[in-house]
């Protein structure tokens, strides 16, 4: 299942990047995440927190990076809380200089393990709750 949205931020790419390109900054601008942990340009591990109090972590691995345009991560579903439900999952980012700004868009593969493959709407609708999050959060950070 793959959701990919965009949207203008009124920011040039340099900024926008300073914090998308940055597994640190997370917590600033993508759904749910209160912190990060062991960040690495490579690898790092996201302290999550659902509306009802429930914490989990997520470790990432930076698949391919173009500096200023496009950076992309997996998820590592093996052995973790996610293992269940997500065979695989992988997000990209992509900024386009804009007038006004900056175009990104956000795509989320993900495959559906379990219960979740039976499910496809309330998988998909939960993915788009996610990336339009993470654009949220990104618009946010930069509207004044």
């Amino acid at each position: 299942m793959i959701v990919k949205r965009e949207t203008l931020v009124p920011a040039p790419p340099e900024e926008v990047w300073r914090l998308v390109g940055d597994p640190a900054r997370l917590p600033q601008w993508w759904p749910g995440v209160t912190r990060v942990e062991e960040a690495t340009p490579e690898t790092w591990t996201t302290v999550l927190s659902s509306p009802k109090g429930k914490v989990v972590r997520a470790d990432y691995t930076r698949l391919e990076i173009e500096p200023e345009r496009r950076v992309a991560w997996r998820q590592e579903v093996e052995e973790s809380p996610f293992e269940r439900i997500l065979a695989a999952a992988a997000t990209e980012i992509a900024l386009v200089p804009d007038e006004g700004g900056t175009r990104v868009t956000v795509t989320l593969d993900q495959k559906p393990r379990g219960w979740a493959r039976f499910a496809p709407l309330q998988f998909r609708s939960a993915g788009v709750r996610q990336v339009q999050g993470a654009l949220d959060g990104l618009k946010a950070v930069f509207e004044p």
